[in-house]
């Protein structure tokens, strides 16, 4: 990659990207609200299940057809991949929170650069023709940037754990030791989800984790919540 798509990796991946990731659980809050998640163990084992069964065989998926279509200029097969991804994100608080995070990474990019694509691709989610979910919305940033797609989805792994590592911190009082721990054993999860990824096609998106969508489903009507989902 060159110099530039490399740095706006890096912006892609830090966690000081204005797009509301950091209000986020994805269904931790309940986990450790139903006593499923009390320490660093269990935090990690609960994160490998999202990116093996979630994460990689959904999200991961959406975002590859995403950069590939950017790549080539093709609108209609970003906002085909945007409306799978949320054809098979079962969770409803999953679904806001990744559309409301995508919608202020798309109005971001927006910002920084001048794009026909991505102005076109804003204006079919406006009118409600695509969801722009987060993953979809990150692979064309990454297609447009020159960001290599394996890379990109690494990329989507590290700010997906790393965000529920933040949230873990402060529901668990986890250390940061003990994250960054989680985050190093996970390294090798990480890029096995990537490499998978590329076996599926968008027909092959089949995310599965039902105890997830069953406490994502209880977090919806609990009456206290630190975080959106």
């Amino acid at each position: 990659m060159s110099d530039d798509a490399t740095l706006e990796a890096f912006r892609l991946a830090d966690s000081f990207l204005p797009v509301g990731t950091y209000t986020v659980s994805y269904g931790l809050e309940q986990f450790v609200a139903d006593d499923r998640v009390t320490d660093a163990d269990d935090l990690e084992a609960l994160l490998e299940t999202y990116l093996r069964r979630q994460v990689g065989p959904a999200e991961l998926v959406a975002l590859r057809a995403a950069h590939a279509a950017a790549r080539e200029g093709d609108l209609d097969a970003i906002c085909a991949a945007d409306r799978r991804l949320a054809a098979v994100t079962l969770a409803a608080e999953f679904r806001e929170s990744a559309q409301q995070s995508g919608d202020r990474l798309l109005s971001l990019q927006r910002d920084l650069r001048e794009n026909d694509l991505l102005e076109r691709y804003a204006e079919r989610v406006a009118a409600g023709d695509a969801p722009g979910n987060y993953a979809v919305v990150l692979g064309v940033a990454a297609g447009l940037a020159g960001i290599d797609v394996r890379q990109a989805c690494l990329l989507c792994c590290h700010g997906f754990v790393t965000g529920l590592l933040g949230a873990a911190q402060r529901l668990l009082s986890l250390g940061h030791t003990d994250a960054q721990r989680v985050l190093d054993d996970l390294r090798p999860v990480m890029a096995e989800a990537a490499d998978e990824s590329a076996d599926r096609s968008l027909d092959d998106m089949t995310p599965f984790a039902p105890l997830v969508d069953v406490l994502a489903a209880d977090h919806e009507r609990a009456e206290r919540r630190l975080f959106a989902s």
